[in-house]
Formats: structure tokens, sequence, C-alpha cells
């Protein structure tokens, strides 16, 4: 596959047709599908030649990466926002899960396709690529922050890896949410609710003595794991 890059952005003209390119793929991706649009479908319905849509996105996957960076970035304020005045860990956490699920909603069946390059982390729009890595961090941040803010007490061996690891919570709570069924994926709630309560627990008793040694086996492969 090809590496997915992004054009610069240049006058305002060009960012215009940038834009009109977007919201066209974006438009045909919600109604047709991701693997079924293709390029030239994406500059029919923008009224660009095809030659000018590659211009200014290489590929597909850079349209999508451009989607998640816009995601990530429409989050930061809201998320800032909810965590004001917030200082109890369970009820920081689930603010940052609440506004992403909020951000990809108008989206959750796009994203649902989307979820099956989720496993290939060469793939550029895995969630573990390195051309999402941007994108990644962000997500981790937000998690930082929610940590940072809070009444909880982590030990310090586990303090730098517990973004990673949420982030890692938080991947698995949106894949469920995605194929969720229920009205209004109500058991996505009831599982962030219980999921959270454990979570909390869990980091409550991290800080004994007599769970040093499994703190460490679970850093150990959390290091494996993220390479």
């Amino acid at each position: 596959m090809t590496k997915a890059t992004l054009k610069p952005r240049t006058t305002p003209r060009a960012e215009d047709t940038r834009r009109k390119i977007y919201d066209a793929a974006m438009e045909l991706f919600r109604e047709k599908g991701f693997e079924p649009t293709t390029m030239r479908d994406i500059a029919a319905k923008a009224g660009v030649a095809l030659g000018g849509a590659y211009y200014y996105f290489s590929s597909k996957d850079a349209i999508v990466l451009e989607f998640y960076r816009e995601m990530q970035e429409s989050s930061n304020q809201p998320v800032l926002d909810a965590l004001a005045g917030e200082k109890k860990i369970k009820e920081r956490i689930r603010c940052v899960l609440d506004r992403r699920l909020a951000l990809l909603e108008p989206n959750r069946k796009f994203c649902a396709a989307l979820f099956r390059h989720a496993p290939d982390g060469a793939d550029p729009l895995s969630p573990f690529s390195d051309e999402s890595r941007p994108i990644r961090e962000g997500a981790i941040e937000h998690m930082r922050i929610a940590i940072e803010g809070s009444d909880a007490k982590v030990p310090s061996d586990l303090k730098p890896r517990l973004p990673y690891l949420l982030w890692l919570y938080q991947m698995a709570l949106i894949m469920f949410w995605l194929y969720d069924r229920s009205p209004n994926q109500q058991r996505t709630q009831q599982l962030m609710e219980k999921s959270l309560g454990l979570l909390v627990n869990l980091l409550r008793i991290s800080g004994l003595p007599l769970m040093k040694p499994l703190r460490k086996t679970v850093l150990d492969l959390v290091e494996t794991a993220s390479g």
C-alpha cells in the first residue's frame, strides 16, 4: 500500500479546493462505504479533475488520515472543558471517553468499516501505524491529562505507561461501541460503567507492595507489545 501523505496547504483558493475534495470524499464514504469509493468518484463529486484530487490527497488513505487528524484536533477543547473542575479519576476518564464517542457518532458506520484495518500496524489506517502516530499520541495525551489532574495515586513505575494502557482500553471500548446494536448503544454505556469501576479499583490496589511483581510483569508485556 502506498504511504499516505498530505499535500501542503498553500493559498486560500487551494485550501477551498482541498476542502471541497475532502468533504466530497467524506460524503461518499458515508453513503457508499470506504472500499467501494474510488478517487475518480471523489473527483467527480467535488467537480475537479482526477489529477487535481490526487494533487491534494495522494490516496483515499490520506483523506482518512485527515479525518483522524480533524477528529483528534476537534476533541481537544471539549475534553479540556469537560475535565475542568473534575477530580475523580473515574469521571475524568469517562469525560475523555464520552467526548470521543460523541465526536465519532456522526461517522459511526464509516468508522466501523475502517476498523478492519486496525490489526495491521503496517496499514496506514491502523491506529497503531507510523502514519497515525501523531493522532495516537494526541489521544494518549488526553489520558495523561486525565490522570495528572485526578485524585488517583499512581505508582511511579506505572505512571508513564498508564496513559497508553488507558488508550488501549479506549480503543477496545470504541470497537465494542461500533458494533453495538442495542438501542442508543446502551450496552456500551453499561460496559463503560462496569469496566471503569474495575479500572479504578485496580488502580487503588496497584500501589500495594504485594502488587509490585505483577506491575513489573504487566509493564514488561506492554513494553514488548508497544515495541
